[in-house]
């Protein structure tokens, strides 16, 4: 089955667009260094720290969904390909550049932790998933290997990690599509809703790609609006739902039970309202943005913005935070001017690397930006 060209340029669009709004979901200069769809701020309500965590941790979740579900969609498509040539192509492009960047992010860390300058940023943005923040030389070989394929400090790698073993559990998922299909998507629903998580396998993954897979499957129309979808309702209900989730992270009490279930509830309602209004919401901008040649070169870098920008975001906005320091609004120019840096020099280093080694750029990136 073939897809329209505007649709697999809506694809490339909101990829793009997604990769580049997480920079400013790892940008935020929070005292939490994790924002989890339940977490609350132990800090005053102010307008910066508001408006951060308004951002980062509502108005900008819908993304790993959204990208969730293209993937589970396009995978669909590819049937006719048999399974251990798309596993094999699937190494390819997601285990390997996992493993660089991996390890990038490993030696970007090793080596700020050679200067104390440097180090002191590290030691603010308290990354390591494993809660030890030391040199790597106390970690140990075994915790840097560790930290290598288990938990890397180059966070965002879990996402490419989950789509690989979600790409290798494909034929059981479209056997269970295909056959009892809202068994499945009810099943994967609450593994969602239940907060779920394991290693790399998350319900919330799980639960929207089944659901790309689903929607292709189904031959369900999504270049064209449902009739009895109202994107204005749809946006009412995502704003609001973000605001008012953002307003009981400062007031609620962090150890309730409720506190969770309230502030999860309406981080589902923030996605699901937040993937149709922006999918359905934005044709114009995305028909105007695929018209300009700037952007179709721009979203060639889309997967090396991903690869590239952490941990260095983190790192360099408590660099910033210190030359700031003093300036009024320091925190809310450090969130806007960290992200804006970051893409600047991943694509700059990018455009290097693509003319320079062009070999090593397409493993970095699996083949993509050519």
């Amino acid at each position: 089955m073939q897809i329209s060209r505007f649709l697999s340029q809506k694809f490339r669009f909101y990829t793009f667009v997604c990769i580049v709004l997480l920079l400013f979901v790892h940008g935020y200069n929070l005292r939490e260094t994790y924002l989890t769809p339940f977490s609350t701020v132990k800090e005053s309500l102010t307008f910066t720290a508001f408006f951060e965590y308004l951002i980062s941790n509502g108005l900008l979740r819908f993304r790993i969904p959204l990208l969730f579900m293209i993937s589970g969609y396009i995978y669909a498509l590819q049937d006719s390909k048999p399974y251990f040539e798309r596993v094999r192509k699937r190494a390819t492009t997601l285990l390997i550049p996992f493993l660089l960047w991996s390890a990038f992010g490993l030696l970007l860390t090793f080596l700020l932790q050679r200067s104390a300058y440097t180090y002191q940023f590290v030691q603010a943005a308290q990354l390591d998933q494993l809660g030890d923040n030391r040199v790597y030389e106390q970690v140990g070989i075994g915790g840097v290997i560790f930290r290598w394929l288990l938990a890397p400090i180059s966070f965002q790698l879990w996402f490419i990690i989950a789509l690989f073993i979600y790409n290798m559990l494909y034929p059981g998922i479209k056997w269970m599509i295909v056959r009892y299909p809202w068994i499945w998507i009810g099943f994967t629903a609450f593994l969602w809703l239940s907060y779920f998580n394991f290693m790399y396998v998350g319900g919330q993954g799980l639960f929207f790609f089944s659901v790309g897979v689903y929607i292709q499957k189904a031959n369900f129309n999504i270049e064209r609006k449902p009739r009895w979808m109202s994107t204005y309702i749809c946006f009412l209900v995502y704003v609001s739902s973000s605001v008012i989730k953002t307003f009981m992270a400062f007031e609620l009490d962090p150890e309730a039970m409720s506190t969770f279930i309230s502030l999860h509830v309406l981080h589902s309602i923030t996605i699901l309202s937040g993937i149709l209004a922006i999918w359905y919401g934005a044709d114009v901008v995305v028909k105007w943005c695929l018209q300009q040649p700037w952007f179709l070169w721009l979203s060639g870098f889309s997967f090396f913005i991903y690869g590239f920008h952490a941990p260095m975001i983190s790192f360099m906005s408590r660099w910033l935070f210190s030359i700031l320091d003093g300036f009024q609004y320091y925190r809310l120019a450090t969130y806007f001017l960290t992200p804006l840096l970051v893409v600047l020099i991943c694509i700059g280093v990018g455009l290097g690397l693509r003319k320079i080694l062009p070999s090593f750029y397409r493993l970095l990136t699996g083949g993509r930006g050519f």
